[in-house]
Formats: structure tokens, sequence, C-alpha cells
């Protein structure tokens, strides 16, 4: 398995850990109902080093990004990021990710799934027919998410950058913790604001950023938080997890991303993607919420009252925040309305679910 540079951090702290994406990963530390409440309620920092990243420089990396993602990046300026999706030629999804645009017209970062770094890079490289620049910083970036409705206020104590007024999918760069050159942005996946920072793994950077976090946050409760929490709190806010509610088979309108597919450019299944909104779909991702006692896990069956299937469970847990099952899934469109009552297939028993809207309250 590979580390991230803080790997050793969480063994000291005692996390569990186990593999994710080819990295040895913290999943909890104190457990995941006390990690989730400690986003929700004042802040938590993520180690997501093992996200890939990649530069595309020059006159035509403009270009190349609007040949394979979905969005339209020739809105963005610097300073501002993008979520998009990259489209295979059957329209299916190689990846969702995050565009940013370090100088317009010249320079961008591409955050992409730890799981996808190599296939992506190599989606891409395959539509560089321009030569854009093209250099994979994914191994020597550090990548931490600090979440949560206090995390801006105990985190502008290491910055002079006014990291309060940062408003969503915007980022700057600057010194942080000591560390110049570093990319602060607000484009977080827990719905409970806050920042991630992006910085050079080199010397001891990664140490010396961890610990003044630590020092400044632990006192007012920053905690470490683990991928599990991370889970529950973006499926709350009914944020999609690749490789769970969309992959190389679901569509961007499938999945409910038709506001990050754009018709006004030209992209990789354009044609298909535009033969699809005109036809219908043949399903649809929906959030629901267990009403009889159950939890939904993955792959789970949907059913319809007579027992017919009509579906399947992409994610599922109980909300800690909620206090209820809750889960998403496609289903056939004419289950996909609101209070549309589904049946969970658990342990032989088909379980009653409500159909409701995203984000879950």
């Amino acid at each position: 398995m590979k580390h991230t540079p803080f790997t050793a951090k969480h063994l000291a702290l005692g996390a569990k850990m186990a593999e994710f994406a080819g990295y040895n990963m913290p999943i909890s530390y104190s457990g995941i109902n006390d990690e989730h409440q400690a986003v929700r309620t004042n802040a938590g920092v993520f180690d997501v080093s093992h996200m890939g990243e990649f530069i595309l420089k020059g006159d035509k990396a403009l270009d190349l990004i609007q040949r394979v993602t979905t969005n339209d990046a020739s809105k963005l300026t610097a300073g501002k990021a993008q979520y998009s999706a990259l489209t295979n030629e059957k329209g299916g999804i190689v990846d969702d990710l995050i565009v940013y645009c370090l100088e317009e017209n010249k320079t961008y970062m591409l955050v992409v799934n730890a799981a996808n770094i190599e296939k992506d890079w190599k989606w891409i490289a395959q539509h560089n027919t321009h030569q854009a620049e093209m250099h994979n910083i994914s191994d020597k970036t550090c990548l931490l998410a600090i979440q949560g409705p206090n995390a801006t206020r105990l985190m502008q104590a290491l910055t002079d950058l006014d990291i309060l007024n940062l408003t969503y999918y915007t980022f700057i760069k600057g010194a942080f913790a000591g560390v110049d050159n570093v990319v602060i942005s607000a484009t977080g996946y827990t719905g409970a604001g806050g920042i991630e920072i992006y910085f050079e793994d080199k010397d001891d950077t990664a140490e010396k950023v961890w610990n003044k976090i630590f020092e400044v946050g632990t006192p007012q409760g920053l905690k470490p938080i683990g991928l599990a929490a991370r889970d529950t709190l973006r499926l709350e806010m009914g944020y999609c997890l690749y490789g769970n509610d969309i992959d190389d088979t679901s569509t961007p309108l499938e999945a409910g991303l038709g506001w990050i597919t754009k018709f006004t450019k030209d992209f990789t299944a354009r044609t298909i993607l535009e033969r699809q909104k005109a036809e219908g779909i043949g399903k649809k991702l929906v959030g629901f919420e267990m009403l009889e006692k159950g939890i939904p896990r993955h792959d789970y069956e949907i059913k319809d009252f007579s027992g017919a299937v009509i579906g399947k469970v992409t994610s599922g847990t109980q909300s800690p925040t909620l206090g209820k099952a809750i889960g998403m899934g496609y289903v056939r469109p004419p289950f996909s309305n609101i209070d549309s009552k589904i049946y969970i297939k658990i342990r032989d028993k088909l379980l009653q679910a409500r159909v409701t809207k995203l984000p879950f309250s």
C-alpha cells in the first residue's frame, strides 16, 4: 500500500487504518459519530493527500480541458474553481473532478479521485492532440481538508490571507503555516464549510503544517477525522462518490449532474448526451430515507410494491445528524418523484422508503 506524508501521524494518534484506493488511510480515530459531529458543529482535519492533481499549462490547456470535461471551463477566471466530469465514448463518467484556474487561459489544476489517477491521466493525454503541457504532481502534493463551521476562524491565525471571506468554489494562493505557495480553496466535500490546502511535500513541510494546524486548533476542539465520517458527511449532502453513485456506466444526466453538462461547447460524449436528454433517461439517481428500521447498503436491490426490481442502492448509512437511515440509488424514472414509495431489500425483507430531496433534512 502507498502512504501519505501524514501516515505516521495517523498511526501515532491510534487511527484505525485500512486500504483505500491503494493507500493506507485513516478510517476513524474517536469513532464515526463523534468525528461526524465534530465537523458539523466545530471543525475537523481530513488527510486527503491520496487525491490526484494534474497541472495543464500553455495556450492549448483550456482547449484540452474543454474537450474532455462536461462543464464550461472558459467561464473560469484566476482564483475560481469548477466542479466537472470527464465522460467516455458512451456517455459514462470516467471521473468527477474539480478544475482550478491558476492563470486564465494558461494554467489549470485538475483534482481527480485517487483510484482514477492513472485512468484519468491516460484519458486526458489521449485527447491532448494539440500538445498542451501536462504534469502529474499527485505524488508530491499534500492535501488537507479543514472542514466545519469554525474551520476558517481557527485557521485564520496561520495566514495573512483573508480566508474568512473565501466564497464557495474560489481559492487564493500564498503563505500558510509558514509555507509559501499554498493553494487555499473553499471546495469542500462535507457541506460544513471550511478550506482545503494544497502544498508541495518537501523536506519536513508536511509535518510542520500538520503540527501548526493542531497547535492552533486542538485547544478549540479541532479533531483529526477519518474517511468513514467523510463518507457520512458527504452522503447527508447528497454528494456523489465515484465508484458508488457514479461510474463509467452512468451518465451525468442519469446522476443528476445535468447542471455541470454544458451543450454550448463540444466535448466527448456531447452527441450521446444530447440524444439522451431529448429521448429521456432510463434510470435516475435519487435520495431516499428509510421509513422502516434497516440500513441500506451499496448494491442492495430497490423494488416496487409488487416486488419487481426497479433499481439498486449506491450509497447508504445511518445519518448521525438526522438520526435516521438514508441512502442514494438509481431507480426507473417513474419512481423518482419526491415522496414516491420504494422498497429496499434488506435480509430478505422489503422495507419501505421514501424518495426525498437532496441534501437530506
